[in-house]
């Protein structure tokens, strides 16, 4: 049952990897596109709009959620692939025991990013 609910939580964290992956495609690489439909979003690799969008609380979060979901889902499917590998209980302790620490010490690293790129971002806060 447990496993059940992890494998639940991978395919959840993979539709929030689309949907949010998704949107950041189109707002970073799309923008002739958007623009065709009537959304101008500017250049987003200009200052002013990197400055802008650092400024906002939705963008980090969003950033952070992704980066969260990105983690789980790949690590959980990493995770899955070695355990394929017939170990023994000892050797899937050490597997599970590893992803989980990478994962968190990614997800630190990489929420203390986002969070610094807020706070110093022109204007912040």
């Amino acid at each position: 049952m447990r496993e059940t609910k992890y494998w639940v939580w991978h395919i959840t964290a993979g539709l929030v990897v689309l949907l949010l992956l998704g949107a950041h495609m189109a707002i970073m690489h799309l923008g002739n596109l958007l623009r065709l439909v009537g959304i101008g979003l500017g250049d987003p690799l200009a200052f002013a709009q990197v400055a802008a969008r650092g400024r906002t609380v939705l963008f980090m979060a969003t950033y952070i959620l992704l980066l969260g979901a990105a983690l789980f889902h790949g690590l959980y499917g990493l995770r899955t692939i070695l355990l394929e590998l017939s170990l023994s209980p000892r050797g899937e302790r050490g597997v599970t025991v590893g992803c989980w620490a990478a994962g968190a010490a990614f997800f630190l690293l990489g929420a203390w990013a986002a969070v610094a790129s807020f706070r110093l971002a022109p204007g912040a806060g």
